[in-house]
Parts: structure tokens; sequence; C-alpha cells
């Protein structure tokens, strides 16, 4: 017994001495350092779960108790008392192993920079530069919204170019072309025309759209009365531009007035939170968080709330999330108690789980960007991270399924049995991977038989591969494997895993009677995917690519067996000397096409056999 497993059996031993009691629990290193703090309703049934078997953990579990030394405790009176005492421990000792988020929340400033050609910018901090601040604002998402939106709308430049000194030195950028820039580098502008945009940008980030609008709207029409009809139509596009970002700005207003809407997106080894919060219907603030590790959707998302509103001075009475999350009712109880303290008045705190409306709307467009945000983290696309973590919720996964390995049999009534596995890797094919199977111990059409075969040969090459130490190719154990089949498939196959020992999420991918993928199989039944669209088609695309695999390798040896059996009808040529041939000469045509002279230098071939294959090619009968 190494010494690591002699620790956790300690550790366990001592865990299950613990009191069925609620409390909190506080693992420390070698060094004495705190690395976690958890609550528990029941200290000795929570701790005694951490140095269990390692199978039931994530890889964030396992290598925090890896590190486990020792372990402290602290008995408390309800497990209400066990969460208010587990935030503000985590809040003063910031464990290594908790979420930790930081916070981060200072205010910012609106820079109006001075000059003849002046510019806005959104800072976090004020210098001493002769500028014009105006703020502070409490959301620099927010604000840096808006002021980007006001450059956009009145077209004033957001490059580093100074002005008039780079006035006509160079040509204008991409956004004049796609008019966003009025182009003050062409010298083409007056100055008296900026500024009066640049005003009208001021008057915008200072009283918003609506206010802009009706003064636009004034002076559009006091323009038209004056016959200026340049000034009107350069007004009136303003004032389109404002309606715009007014209709986009509907799209994420909110029907409740206050509220924080919560989503997660989780990867491989990280998970992403994105925060949309709404003040007066409006989305005022946003917020993008990514953690090391992943868990349950329930844990993970107790965790952030507990994280998240311990370090927030503003508590919303309402709390919308993507799913529910441990102890809710609890969680709840906690935020009621931290908004009569902060906000000064009494309320109860609701967590909200939307599962239809324009609420589950909102819940989705974060979802969305929370799997984008780790999409960036990860280096994938936001398409590709959003389809992994909707398939992972699908099938109740620990984690994304990076690494998907598909399988399809291929024959024409049990004739040149072939298979095909095809790999997907963060959403996108990995050709390098893809692998080929004849059948060899399966003979006739038995499509059961034939998958055990090959699933019980590639993980032969897998133990083989991990013996040399090897991890790459079939040395590396897949996330997910799916079968080109249905529930009978899956009852097929799973006994072989079951029999080698390996864990390993196992499905079906079922088609409907239109050859389109329609629904997951499982051992006990089917699980629908027409709700999850980005896994859909992630899952339709796995399987129409594992099926063109298959039977193109199928195609491909009934075209080899044909053209073996036209050689093979030529007197004393055999398999071994065919094969020669054909690796040799590439193609029947070409043997047929070869002078006798080149069939008695060829691989295996003897004068004979080589005028015999020259008279079958060549004769009067040929």
């Amino acid at each position: 017994m190494d010494e690591r497993e002699e620790k956790r059996r300690e550790l366990r031993a001592k865990a299950l001495q613990l009191p069925l009691t609620p409390g909190v629990y506080i693992m420390h290193d070698k060094s004495g350092e705190i690395i976690y703090i958890g609550k528990a309703k029941a200290l000795k049934n929570r701790v005694s779960q951490y140095f269990g078997s390692e199978k039931n953990h994530d890889a964030k579990v396992r290598q925090m108790v890896s590190n486990v030394d020792y372990f402290e405790y602290i008995l408390t009176d309800s497990e209400f008392e066990a969460l208010v005492l587990e935030s503000s421990l985590i809040k003063q000792h910031q464990p290594k192993y908790n979420i930790l988020l930081k916070d981060d929340k200072g205010y910012c400033y609106i820079r109006v920079s001075g000059g003849e050609w002046p510019r806005l910018s959104a800072v976090l901090q004020k210098e001493d530069d002769g500028a014009k601040y105006i703020g502070p604002y409490l959301s620099y998402w927010s604000i840096r919204e808006t002021v980007d939106a006001a450059r956009k709308i009145f077209k004033l430049p957001d490059c580093n170019k100074k002005f008039p000194r780079d006035m006509g030195k160079s040509r204008p950028c991409l956004n004049f072309y796609i008019d966003q820039c009025c182009a003050p580098c062409r010298g083409r502008i007056r100055g008296e025309d900026y500024i009066e945009a640049f005003q009208q940008a001021l008057d915008f980030v200072k009283g918003g759209s609506g206010t802009s609008i009706r003064e636009l709207t004034k002076r559009m029409e006091q323009a038209a009365e004056d016959l200026d009809f340049e000034l009107a139509a350069r007004l009136r596009d303003r004032i389109n531009a404002l309606q715009k970002l007014r209709d986009r700005q509907k799209v994420v207003e909110s029907r409740v007035p206050e509220q924080d809407v919560i989503a997660l997106a989780q990867g491989e080894s990280r998970t992403a939170f994105e925060v949309f919060r709404f003040t007066g219907g409006k989305l005022t603030d946003r917020e993008s968080f990514i953690t090391q590790g992943t868990g349950s959707d329930p844990e993970v998302r107790s965790e952030f709330l507990r994280q998240y509103y311990g370090i927030r001075d503003r508590i919303p009475p309402v709390v919308t999330l993507d799913g529910p999350c441990d102890g809710q009712e609890l969680i709840a109880r906690w935020l009621t108690d931290l908004y009569s303290a902060k906000m000064k008045r009494g309320k109860t705190v609701r967590i909200n789980v939307p599962q239809k409306g324009s609420q589950k709307q909102l819940v989705e467009m974060c979802h969305s960007n929370a799997a984008e945000y780790l999409a960036q983290q990860s280096g994938l696309s936001g398409r590709d991270a959003s389809a992994l973590d909707e398939l992972r919720r699908l099938l109740g996964l620990e984690k994304a399924p990076a690494y998907i390995e598909c399988y399809d049999i291929s024959n024409l009534q049990g004739g040149e049995n072939v298979a095909g596995m095809v790999v997907f890797e963060n959403g996108r094919p990995l050709k390098a991977a893809y692998r080929r199977f004849k059948i060899k111990t399966v003979e006739g059409q038995d499509d059961y038989g034939s998958m055990r075969e090959v699933i019980a040969r590639r993980f032969s090459e897998y133990r083989e591969k991990q013996r040399e130490g090897d991890n790459t190719g079939f040395g590396r154990m897949p996330d997910l494997i799916l079968l080109d089949g249905g529930r009978g498939h899956v009852n097929a196959v799973q006994p072989v895993l079951d029999g080698m020992g390996l864990s390993v999420p196992l499905y079906g991918l079922v088609k409907d009677d239109k050859h389109r993928t329609r629904a997951i199989a499982v051992s006990g039944g089917e699980i629908s995917i027409t709700s999850t669209r980005k896994a859909f088609t992630l899952l339709s695309t796995i399987q129409d690519e594992v099926h063109r695999f298959a039977i193109g390798y199928h195609r491909q040896q009934r075209k080899k067996s044909a053209i073996s059996s036209t050689l093979l009808s030529i007197e004393g040529v055999g398999p071994q000397r065919a094969k020669a041939l054909l690796k040799h000469f590439k193609t029947v045509a070409a043997v047929g096409e070869a002078e006798l002279s080149e069939l008695e230098r060829a691989p295996g071939m003897t004068k004979p056999a080589a005028k015999r294959v020259f008279d079958y090619f060549h004769g009067e009968n040929s």
C-alpha cells in the first residue's frame, strides 16, 4: 500500500468518527495551510465521502484530496449557521480549492479630452492630464458600451491618431468605409461639424438615447424648415441609429425590474459564469468569471452564489438561474439576510429557475455568453463550447466531452464486414485519429457482434498503450463513446466495457425513418435531443461523418474484392501474387497494359506466371 492510499484510509477512519450534525470542515495540507473550507448538514457523511472511492470525484476534488494532510471542524446549531460561517471563513482565508472571485468592482469615468478635436473614452481612474472626467460610475461594462455606441452613432474616431497633426497623412481605416467614422484623418471634415457631432455624442452619454432623440428631432425639423436639407439628413441618420440602438436594447429588457441572471458553462477542466445585472428592467451591468475545475451543476452554482454575493454590496430581490442549485432554500434565506443587512430594508430574496417565456430566453442568452467566454479562455469557438456544454448537461456528464469517439458498422448482407471510428476533439473532426476495422471474428450480418469485437479490440489496444506509457492515439481514453445504433447496440457493448473494468460514458445515436438523428439511446431508453439545438447539430454532424467514413471503407473493400477476383481467375495467380501485383501496379488496368518484361520484373512473379497474366489480357479471348 502506497503512502497516499494509507493517508486516505487514515483520514476516512477519522471522518467516520465525526458526528451526524451540521458544521463546517476545514482541510489543511502538510504545511498547515487551509486549502478547502466546506459546510455540511451531516459532517460524518459529507467529509467521509471525500476519502472514499476516487471514481466518485471529479479531477479537482481528487487533486484537493491528494493534498489533504489533516482536517478540523466546527459544529453549528443548524445548516444555515454553517453556511454563514463557511462564507465568513472563505472570505477570511481564501482557500486554494474553493471558488475564489475577486471583488474588483471599482469606479469608472467617461474621459473627455481637450483640444480642437476632443475624444470620448471610458477609463477606470482619473489622471491629472488636463482632461475633463464625468462620473464616477459603478459599471465599467455599461460605460464602455455607452461610449462605444456614441462613437459609432455620431461617427467619432476611436483610433490613436492625433488631430490636426495626422490629417492627410494616411488612408482612413475600415470604420470609415463601414460608415462608423467621419475620418478626420482625410482632412475633409470641418472643425465645426466635428464639434457638433461630438457635442451630440456627449449629450447622449449624459442623458441617454431618449433625450438625444427628442433634441435631434427638434433640430432636424428646424433644419428642414430652414431648407438646410443636408443638415436635416445628417440628423435623420443619427436619429435612425439611435432608434436601432433602442430596439437592440429592448431584446435584453427584463419584465422583472431588479434581478440578477446567472448562467454557467463547463468545459473539460474549467467553468465559466456569466452574470447579467438588471436595474429598472434594463441590463445595466454584466460580469464574466472563469474558475478552475468542474463539478455537478447544482453544487457549482451553490458555491458560486455563496462566493459572489459574499463580496458584493448589492443584493437583488430576485436571482434567476439556469438550473437548480444545492441548498436552494437555504441560500435564498441567506441572501434574504444579506439583503436586509446591506440594503437596509427587509425583503425576501427569491431564487428563480424559469422553464419558459421571456425569463427563460434571458437565461439562454446569459448561458450563450458564458459559453462564449469559456471558448475565449479555452481557444475554442463559442459555438463549439456551447454545443459541448449542452451535450454535457443533456447526458449528465461531469465535464464537457472534449474527446468523442463514434463507431459505425457497414456491410452488404454480411459481406465485406467493416467498421469505422471517427474522433471529434473540442467539437471538431480530428481526422488523424480516425480508424478503420476489418471484422475478423463475426460472419454474416451481426451488427451487435461486430460492434462488440471493435470495442474489445480498441480497448485492448488502449491497455497495451498504457503499459508502454503511450497516451496518444488508442492510448487516450475518450470522454464519450457514441455508437451508430439504438438501445440494442448499447446493451450489447456495455458488458464489454464492464468486463474490462472501464468506466466510459456510452450512448447510441438513433435515426428516424429518413436517416436523420432524432435521439440518444441509453440502456434504459432514449433521450430526446430536439430541444437542444446546438447539441443536436453536433451529434448529427458526428453521426453523418461516421456513416460516411464507414461506408466509404466498405465500398473500398468491395472494390478491392472485385479487382482481386479478376486477377485470381488467372491460372497460377493466387491471393498473395494478386496482392503483390496490385501493390506494384496500383490498378488492374495498369496490370493489363503492362509489357511482358514489366510483368516478369514485378515482385513475386515468375516468367511462366507473367506469360499467363500477359496472355490473359492480350490473348484472342481477352
